[in-house]
């Protein structure tokens, strides 16, 4: 019976804010003389602080258009913002800088919207060892990662030189499909210097600098372990795979919306995902020395810390995670 009134109260209480939200915008139009999506363009700077709240606005908008709106075809969204236009008696002649600003938002908007449906596709697409393409990436990716030592066979126990789990990689792309192998192939050829050094520092990991402070947290037994271990290294592929999990959820759930809102002036595009991962790849490298683990085993312990930073961060409305990998110059103040 609690349970039961709770819900109940919950439900009033959602449609009471509703309906105050809707009476509050009335009033805020009539003095104003300005409609929400009006307000919102001319007192919001460009980027994720305006395009979310026109993307929220338009989700919960009475109007069945507005709604709509978010997931219209890119090609329909101008004659989409002629009709919001005219449903909200705004002259186009009087406010021509609104329908400038709602294209660059609904651009955005529906472009994150695919985007999302283009990585799903990849991670969907599995691994075919008998497709010539699949085939040609992967060894390609093997060239960008080691391109002084020739691969001796298709299989071969060389694969786990760049951390692949046994001597056929097509079995560890099982749980992301393409999106992993494309990922990989991306950071190893448009940022290979720096791929190259992470997958180096992999193999062959250098302790950093213990403070004293970080000295008194262990136990004694726990730093006699700690000083005679060496650091522990990892993976890289299987990790690419698993950061590519990372980027996949993030994109998933929204979170990334901040991220893309900023970075991207019109509609993000795979590459500015790939470009988020090999952003993801650098920082979670430097984050598993900063924390330089006991073993291995800590691997999901340090994943889920990272993850959790990454978050907060992104709850930042100004976020742009990878700016020297944007297109924010060319964000006008629309």
């Amino acid at each position: 019976m609690k349970h039961f009134l709770r819900m109940l109260f919950q439900v009033c209480l959602y449609f009471y804010c509703k309906f105050l939200w809707r009476c509050l915008k009335f009033v805020m139009r009539k003095l104003t003389g300005r409609c929400e999506l009006q307000r919102i363009c001319y007192n919001t700077k460009p980027g994720a602080s305006r395009t979310m709240k026109i993307e929220t606005s338009l989700r919960d908008s009475k109007s069945k258009l507005l709604q709509t709106s978010v997931s219209v075809h890119p090609d329909a969204i101008e004659k989409t913002i002629e009709d919001i236009m005219e449903l909200k008696k705004i002259n186009p002649d009087i406010n021509p800088q609104l329908g400038i600003s709602l294209q660059a938002c609904l651009l955005q908007i529906v472009g994150y919207r695919n985007l999302i449906a283009d990585v799903e596709k990849l991670r969907r697409e599995p691994y075919d060892s008998d497709n010539p393409q699949h085939e040609e990436m992967l060894l390609k990716l093997w060239k960008f990662l080691k391109p002084n030592t020739p691969l001796e066979s298709r299989i071969s126990k060389q694969w786990c030189e760049i951390g692949f789990q046994g001597d056929d990689p097509k079995t560890d792309f099982r749980g992301m499909g393409l999106l992993g192998l494309y990922n990989l192939q991306y950071f190893a050829e448009r940022d290979a210097a720096a791929a190259q050094q992470v997958l180096s520092d992999s193999l062959h990991p250098k302790c950093r600098d213990i403070t004293k402070e970080e000295i008194s947290k262990f136990s004694k037994a726990e730093w006699e372990k700690k000083r005679m271990d060496k650091a522990i290294g990892y993976s890289f592929a299987i990790v690419g795979i698993n950061i590519t999990d990372l980027a996949y959820n993030l994109l998933v759930s929204g979170a990334l919306k901040t991220h893309f809102y900023n970075i991207a002036p019109e509609a993000p595009t795979l590459s500015h995902f790939q470009q988020t991962f090999c952003y993801l790849m650098h920082e979670f490298h430097k984050f598993w020395i900063e924390e330089d683990p006991m073993d291995i085993m800590e691997f999901n312990r340090v994943r889920e810390k990272f993850r959790k930073r990454i978050l907060r961060q992104l709850q930042n409305p100004d976020m742009a995670l990878c700016p020297h990998f944007a297109a924010s110059e060319g964000l006008i103040n629309m």
